[in-house]
């Protein structure tokens, strides 16, 4: 039994030795690979030295006293023994881990010092064991030392893993941060930056910077990390950050790592928006067009009055219910509330009598969103009758000054959206009469710069939002919307529009970049046929061009009647299944997930049934493809015909050669011709790559095969 004593203390007293060594000599040395795989073992047997240390403390404190007994003292030894090696091993690993990129030398100094002393300070409590045993006061200082310093190490790398203070942070007080109003909101500070700190930071940090990104600061998120920049504005899906939290939850580079606190959709889209729109982090949240898609979406975080406390009483649970519909939403603005917020959606079920509906709760309404509905002047009477109203939007609807007059009743009006209506200077010239306004919107309006300026000056009081902030500033006008939904076409009207009157939109079709010269200009009569790429662009005088949009358009084909799977997609990505390939919808590169089929394990075979017997000379498969999301074109595509789904002939048999660098995500449509041949039905076969190629980051693992759309011609 010594022997064996004498040999674990031996490894343990070399194992200190090499542990001091690997301290004070870590900047001379480089760690090999395989070195490595020990380190990353450092966070799974951690716990294990823990409870030991904890074993040997309450040991020695309530049985040390028998010495008579000297299977006590034996169990004690062995016990303290085990602690001793297994707190040196985890500290050495600790310490290779520490030696990998995306650790803060700083950060990690208090967490590598306190595991070299712990392990340090267990040996020595095993050497003076007989010693401090023989008085009780000795082994409960030696005991206390030791847990000390376990409780503060384990501090210091539950912060570095989970965040700052996750140790106390049950008994400490928490910081709360100040409610911010809406009209003081920026951007990326009150929008942008709470999402990464709650999603991203505990991750990217000074102290834990994974894959050597830190994203705590807009500096330190510009710079990126070991694998780049996080976003690119040339690339077709923006780059690093977007690319990898769309990528499936099972991909080991899907970010936030599953079993971590994942985006939700709108945050996600938050996200992208910023990224699209430049970046940037100095924008108030209000200098954005009360149209804006990132403004609508980033607005139902903060509340106009975000911090007032109010005196009415609360409305009854059953009243507020009672009056949500598809169309209209009511809810509090805040967990514990009074005030309740109310928005209306679906401009074709807009009627009169859906304002006087929510009478009931008048006295609760605060904020009353009514943009795009077709709101006129006679509604504004029932509007009067909100005395607590503080946030009113009726941007685009039909208001004009003659009804305007009657919000002068809303005595608590803070702040009032006009933008897009047929008001005029003369009608914001009445409302400001009222006392409590405090920021009035009026972009796109009849009200030129002279009048705002003259405006301005009679009413210091009142915040005036039109697009510009004086002469030689000039605001840049929101994109153009496409409103053509179907991408695979025959012959359709091009449809496009613009929320700012006057402004006019150019177009290209071959994907050219449009100017304010040679690009067609927009006229309601365009038709868009054949396969073509849209590019359009807003322009107004006084305004900076829009950045430009696109979408492509392909050739519908000879219509197929069914299109019936024989081997079933994966369950993750069979959304529509009974329909996707046939509906006429091209998809999206960053939508694989709703909009095509993917398979993985089999091969994707589908049999079409044209409905009758059909000459036909190809067929056309829109193969969505994301090389850094492991989805690969096929390996080999096939199609064969028959007349009674029995007997088949060859038509096509085709391989592909497999992409040898990343590209961005596409849809490409891989085509599959033949000579000219009469069947009523068609087999297509696609085979996904089995293995991923030796230069991609999961080589060896299979890859996907994700098609959105089959066409026959």
């Amino acid at each position: 039994m010594r022997s064996w004593k004498t040999f674990f203390f031996n490894t343990i007293f070399a194992g200190n030795c090499l542990l001091v060594f690997l301290l004070l000599a870590e900047d001379f040395i480089v760690i090999p690979h395989w070195l490595q795989v020990a380190g990353r073992m450092h966070p799974l047997v951690l716990h294990f030295p823990l409870v030991l240390i904890f074993l040997s403390a309450i040991w020695e404190f309530f049985f040390s006293s028998k010495k008579q007994d000297s299977s006590f003292l034996s169990i004690g030894d062995g016990l303290m023994l085990t602690t001793a090696f297994f707190t040196m091993a985890t500290a050495i690993m600790g310490m290779l881990l520490s030696r990998e990129p995306g650790y803060d030398a700083d950060a990690i100094f208090l967490h590598k010092w306190g595991g070299v002393l712990l392990s340090l300070l267990v040996m020595v409590w095993y050497i003076f064991r007989d010693f401090l045993r023989q008085q009780h006061i000795r082994l409960v200082f030696t005991g206390a030392i030791v847990l000390i310093m376990l409780i503060v190490t384990g501090h210091e790398g539950a912060s570095i893993t989970h965040g700052e203070n996750f140790l106390l942070a049950p008994v400490t007080k928490e910081k709360i941060k100040p409610q911010i109003d809406i009209e003081d909101a920026k951007l990326y500070a009150d929008v942008v930056q709470p999402i990464l700190e709650e999603k991203c930071i505990s991750c990217h940090n000074a102290k834990k910077a994974k894959g050597e990104l830190i994203m705590e600061t807009p500096d330190a998120l510009f710079k990126g990390g070991k694998n780049g920049k996080l976003w690119d504005s040339t690339a077709s899906d923006f780059g690093l950050l977007l690319r990898r939290i769309h990528l499936p939850l099972e991909d080991k580079k899907h970010m936030p790592p599953k079993g971590k606190l994942q985006l939700t959709p709108d945050e996600a889209t938050i996200l992208a928006l910023w990224l699209k729109g430049g970046a940037n982090t100095s924008i108030r949240l209000l200098a954005l067009l009360p149209t804006d898609t990132m403004r609508v979406l980033a607005s139902s975080r903060f509340s106009a009055n975000s911090g007032e406390a109010y005196s009415f009483p609360p409305a009854a649970e059953g009243t507020i219910q009672s009056l949500n519909n598809f169309y209209r939403l009511v809810s509090p603005v805040a967990t514990e509330s009074p005030a309740l917020q109310a928005s209306y959606f679906g401009a074709s079920q807009f009627k009169s009598e859906s304002l006087q509906e929510l009478l009931p709760v008048k006295q609760q309404v605060v904020s009353l969103l009514l943009n795009k509905m077709p709101v006129t002047d006679k509604d504004l009477l029932v509007i009067a009758q909100f005395k607590e109203l503080r946030e009113l939007n009726l941007s685009f609807t039909k208001v004009s000054d003659s009804g305007i007059g009657a919000l002068l009743a809303l005595p608590a009006l803070k702040h009032l959206s006009l933008s897009g209506t047929n008001i005029t200077a003369a009608g914001l010239k009445k409302i400001t009469a009222s006392k409590s306004l405090k920021n009035l919107y009026c972009w796109s309006t009849d009200v030129n710069s002279e009048e705002l300026v003259g405006l301005r000056k009679s009413f210091p009081g009142i915040n005036f939002e039109n697009g510009f902030s004086g002469d030689t500033i000039t605001i840049q006008l929101n994109p153009p919307i496409i409103q053509n939904e179907e991408t695979i076409i025959d012959e359709v009207p091009l449809q496009l529009k613009h929320f700012v009157k006057g402004a006019e939109i150019r177009y290209t079709l071959d994907g050219a970049e449009p100017d304010s010269i040679h690009a067609l200009v927009y006229d309601n009569k365009a038709i868009l046929k054949d396969a073509v790429t849209l590019k359009a662009k807003a322009f107004k005088k006084g305004w900076l061009p829009s950045k430009p949009v696109n979408s492509q358009y392909f050739k519908a084909g000879i219509p197929i009647s069914k299109a019936s799977l024989l081997t079933p997609p994966d369950p993750k990505y069979a959304l529509h299944a009974d329909k996707i390939l046939i509906d006429l919808d091209a998809g999206d590169p960053g939508d694989f997930g709703t909009r095509a089929l993917g398979y993985q394990k089999n091969d994707a075979i589908v049999v079409l049934d044209m409905g009758k017997l059909t000459e036909i000379h190809g067929l056309k498969v829109l193969n969505l493809q994301n090389i850094g999301a492991y989805i690969f074109p096929p390996v080999q595509m096939q199609v064969l015909g028959s007349n009674n789904m029995q007997e088949w002939k060859q038509l096509s048999n085709q391989r592909y050669a497999m992409p040898i660098k990343m590209t961005g995500a596409s849809t490409p449509f891989l085509h599959l011709n033949f000579p000219v041949s009469t069947y009523r039905y068609l087999k297509f076969s696609a085979k996904p790559i089995p293995t991923l190629p030796e230069w991609h980051p999961g080589k060896g693992q299979p890859g996907w095969f994700f098609m959105s759309e089959l066409v026959v011609y």
